[in-house]
């Protein structure tokens, strides 16, 4: 299942969970608050940033950084 390593604040992670919540696109989040070090520490290992918002898809072996960037890989493979 997709992983969305995001924040609440994060207008950039509010672009990509409602593109998400728009076409019924089952994700798991990983919020990654300033002050919850495990998370970003993971955000760290897994793409090398504490940039957010930060996709991961296990099942196609894919990660990614930036909002458009992310929205055009779901268009491409989770929007009918």
């Amino acid at each position: 299942m997709i992983e969305l390593y995001q924040k609440e604040e994060c207008p950039y992670c509010a672009k990509v969970r409602q593109f998400l919540s728009d076409h019924c696109i089952d994700w798991i989040s990983r919020s990654c608050p300033k002050s919850c070090r495990v998370q970003r520490e993971k955000l760290l290992e897994l793409g090398g940033k504490e940039q957010v918002p930060f996709l991961v898809d296990p099942e196609r072996n894919v990660s990614m950084y930036e909002s458009d960037d992310i929205i055009a890989y779901l268009k491409e493979h989770y929007v009918k």
